[in-house]
């Protein structure tokens, strides 16, 4: 599909629903979540799905798998995605989501 196929963002559920929430949680974490690991203090304008939801409205919704970022980290995070495929975070317990990682292999030792 080409960028220009992609469906208008309402279509995909960034309609006034997603607006108002996303209002509320920047007013609730309005720091970017990139920056703050770094210990720098930007402010966020992104509310960002930490796992690419792919039109899964459990996950589109799923408020642990939203976070602040700035505009820049956001980009950043979404072309390092789609070019490498690679799904950026971690959990609470600090091992990579990405199922592809080496740490989420079955069967490895450790």
């Amino acid at each position: 599909m080409k960028a220009d196929d992609r469906k208008s963002s309402a279509a995909r559920g960034y309609g006034s629903r997603w607006q108002r929430y996303r209002e509320g949680f920047l007013r609730s974490r309005p720091l970017c979540a990139d920056h703050m690991r770094m210990g720098q203090v930007v402010a966020a304008s992104v509310v960002d799905h930490i796992v690419p939801h792919r039109g899964d409205q459990a996950l589109f919704w799923d408020k642990g798998n939203h976070q602040s970022l700035c505009k820049t980290c956001h980009d950043r995070h979404k072309q390092r995605l789609e070019r490498s495929g690679v799904v950026l975070g971690c959990d609470a317990s600090g091992i990579p989501i990405d199922p592809r990682h080496h740490w989420q292999r079955k069967g490895k030792g450790g």
